[in-house]
């Protein structure tokens, strides 16, 4: 493996710019999951539900629906990643905005079950899947300016706004959610009441296309296009190949499963797993929801500055070591109905908190594995496939499994398994990879 080639570093500015314009459509897909998940008990109701079937039944096909835009994450991260890898970061990621907002404001005025009949859920689950396209390709391209952009040395925290964009998006969705739910009677939320959070995806997508055309394209696929036409004789280029590119994706798709899984369960699953099988109120469980997601924002910025400093592998170590350890516990506070609420909402916020324990030094860490030339790619596919195994399936698995079995205990475990191969994952990563530049 060659000598990573220094990149002459980015005027604060554009830096501080490419910081902003990643950020923001990534807040907006994951606000989209946010109040999708928040929502998804009156989703399965509206779309559905037929004919004597049950809440749990309609529930379920709800996170197929769910889960069917995870797995469509990969083909767009193959896609745009590819697209990206070639035309460059910017033009991609403008075209996924483009397609990730048109496609969430959709979901606010789709027809429901009792107007379309079947071709309602068909509907929603096609816009799923565009939704899953754009995401697919939102990922690479936003990892990839953030931490092209970041000076070496402070990856980790430009990185970590990935993730705590995650968390916001997140918690904006579950909060929007709650706040319609304090505002709105039970029938109107249900009524017209859940699409507004959906149709706010608009006004959010013009700011974010505004930001993203400013944007520069990053130095690091600049010098990739001045070193194949010649002009930069002095950048050796790597060129993977498809085995050791593969092999990267897959090591990489181990050090993410925990923090995929544990991430969906604590933060988007919470709600429906409340409702449905502790008996919870909708709305205390939108405040569950929220907290989890406040700790979970809280611990990404601290956890991916810390990362610069010690490295990634300490960080992400303790986080997936946590999760492992606090699983059962965490869980059996919420399933005890004598526990008081602080002692409850301080197991959600510390169950968010060590997610994001993880998700801080997590996409720094996945930019590091890869060259520029296959960076879009790598990162993109790394964390699609990881997201469509282990967390768009979160919801289907924990639903069904608990349905079937009677054991509520099946979200900690599911957190647990994962978890514990992550472990080993990442014990493998270089300690000295958060101090160099990046690869050409």
């Amino acid at each position: 493996m060659s000598t990573p080639t220094l990149v002459a570093r980015p005027p604060a500015k554009e830096a501080r710019r490419a910081l902003v314009a990643g950020s923001v459509g990534n807040f907006i897909e994951w606000y989209e999951f946010g109040i999708y998940g928040s929502f998804a008990t009156i989703i399965s109701t509206d779309f559905f539900t037929t004919a004597g079937a049950s809440d749990f039944e309609a529930l379920i096909k709800t996170y197929a629906s769910f889960a069917i835009a995870f797995f469509f994450r990969p083909v767009g991260a193959a896609i745009f990643g590819r697209i990206g890898d070639r035309i460059g970061r910017r033009p991609t990621l403008i075209i996924v905005l483009l397609l990730m907002t048109g496609s969430t404001a959709l979901i606010g005025v789709l027809p429901n079950y009792a107007t379309l009949g079947v071709m309602a859920p068909i509907l929603l689950t096609l816009v799923r899947i565009l939704q899953g396209l754009s995401a697919g390709g939102e990922f690479g391209g936003a990892v990839s300016i953030m931490t092209e952009f970041a000076p070496t040395g402070k990856r980790g925290s430009y990185g970590s706004w990935q993730s705590f964009t995650v968390g916001l998006g997140l918690l904006a969705g579950a909060g929007v959610g709650a706040l319609m739910a304090s505002l709105l009677t039970a029938k109107d939320l249900s009524d017209w009441g859940w699409r507004i959070p959906f149709l706010l995806a608009l006004p959010l997508g013009l700011v974010a296309l505004y930001l993203r055309l400013k944007l520069e394209e990053t130095p690091n696929f600049q010098r990739t296009v001045t070193a194949e036409t010649g002009q930069a004789p002095g950048v050796v280029l790597q060129h993977p190949s498809k085995a050791e590119t593969a092999r990267a994706i897959l090591l990489g798709i181990g050090r993410l499963m925990g923090w995929s899984a544990a991430g969906y369960t604590f933060l988007v699953v919470l709600p429906s797993y409340l409702q449905t099988s502790l008996h919870a109120t909708f709305q205390a469980a939108l405040i569950a929801t929220v907290l989890a997601n406040a700790g979970f924002a809280a611990s990404i910025i601290p956890s991916g500055i810390l990362s610069d400093r010690w490295g990634r592998r300490p960080i992400m170590l303790a986080g997936a070591i946590l999760i492992t350890v606090l699983a059962i516990p965490l869980l059996k506070i919420l399933q005890d109905p004598t526990s008081p609420p602080w002692l409850m909402g301080a197991g959600v916020f510390i169950a968010g908190a060590v997610v994001g324990m993880m998700a801080g030094p997590g996409p720094a860490m996945l930019s590091e594995m890869f060259p520029t030339t296959v960076r879009y790619t790598g990162l993109g596919l790394s964390y699609s496939i990881a997201n469509a195994v282990f967390s768009g399936s979160a919801g289907l698995i924990i639903t069904a499994l608990i349905a079937s079995t009677g054991n509520k205990d099946i979200p900690a475990y599911y957190v647990m398994a994962t978890c514990i191969i992550s472990v080993f994952a990442l014990a493998t990563l270089r300690g000295s990879a958060h101090k160099t530049a990046l690869r050409d």
